[in-house]
């Protein structure tokens, strides 16, 4: 048994102060549950008394979400909490690293973090701004970061809704010329956002947000003449829309919302004639004031390794057929 101690810490902000406590100091009882100590609440200090082991815990959690908080400008009694839930027992985390690039998944108890420095950078841009571009291969985690911190987002209250988005076109087949209803029609390319939410929520509350209107899952035609405020907005496999698509879904973008566009630039299904609008917006939106351009490459993907091979493969086979496109046409050039 170690010995016991007091530590106090001065919280010079009195919102932060009530922030960290919580509602009704639900979130000094937490502390008080996972790590067996006294924590009081007294003006702008909070006194830990207990054994020197869970004291020193409890201090170190506490100044890194203070450090956050004020590295951010902010911080949010649930996110206090949900982080507090996450690190309890596992003195191998840092509370710093959670805040800043963990995503919390409160309906199944987790948090999501990058695993690799492209993914921490893309998390940390969808925090920072209202608008992120994500360019990269497959299975660099583009979309599944993107609609864990959706939900985040969601069930902290940020936003009142969630929108995602998918272009209908994929290897040349058009929504007008497939067999059944609307429902049928658009299933097949809605489905991967599905299973993304699926592994955050669960079925039935995805149904019941579905059926509220709270969650909604569309293709990128039935966004034409609206306004998305108070939403978190996904659009992906947006390598698949026309510089036209690409503008009419920006300005959808209203008050209090974010948005998150993903994309392949490499798997581009559009007819030779149609310009990616993902690829054209590179030329003229860089430099523009809240909204960023994130680039994962083969060292971010997180699937099986014969992916990251398989990734690897198709980049160098692209890179060759440009050489070689080149080569010819300084043939041609020359022989004129």
């Amino acid at each position: 048994m170690s010995r016991l101690t007091e530590a106090r810490i001065t919280i010079d902000n009195q919102a932060l102060a009530v922030e960290i406590a919580g509602e009704n100091e639900l979130n000094l009882r937490l502390l008080e549950e996972v790590f067996p100590a006294k924590v009081i609440s007294r003006g702008y200090d909070i006194i830990i008394r207990g054994e020197e082991n869970n004291v020193n815990r409890i201090q170190d959690i506490l100044l890194d979400i203070i450090e956050v908080a004020d590295s951010r400008g902010s911080i949010a009694r649930d996110e206090v909490y949900s982080t507090i839930k996450m690190v309890s027992g596992d003195y191998t985390t840092s509370v710093a690293a959670l805040l800043l690039d963990g995503v919390p998944v409160p309906y199944k108890r987790r948090i999501i973090r990058p695993k690799t420095a492209g993914q921490r950078e893309y998390v940390r841009s969808i925090k920072k701004n209202t608008l992120t571009f994500c360019i990269g291969p497959a299975g660099t985690g583009k979309t599944y970061l993107a609609m864990a911190l959706a939900v985040f987002y969601l069930t902290r209250g940020d936003v009142n809704r969630i929108v995602l988005v998918r272009p209908a076109i994929e290897a040349g087949e058009h929504l007008g010329f497939l067999p059944g209803d609307f429902k049928e029609k658009v299933s097949p390319y809605l489905r991967p956002l599905y299973d993304a939410l699926n592994d955050m929520m669960g079925f039935d509350r995805i149904r019941s947000d579905i059926e509220r209107g709270t969650i909604e899952v569309a293709p990128l035609a039935y966004m034409r003449g609206r306004t998305l405020n108070n939403s978190f907005v996904v659009l992906d496999e947006a390598q698949n829309t026309t510089n036209e698509q690409m503008k009419m879904f920006l300005t959808r973008l209203g008050f209090n919302s974010k948005a998150v566009i993903t994309g392949d630039i490499t798997q581009i299904d559009l007819p030779k004639d149609k310009p990616s609008g993902l690829v054209e917006v590179q030329y003229f939106l860089k430099g523009i004031k809240d909204l960023s351009f994130v680039y994962l490459t083969e060292e971010d993907v997180v699937r099986h390794k014969l992916v990251q091979r398989i990734v690897t493969a198709h980049e160098r086979h692209e890179e060759k057929k440009k050489l070689e496109l080149k080569k010819q046409r300084d043939n041609i050039i020359n022989e004129k």
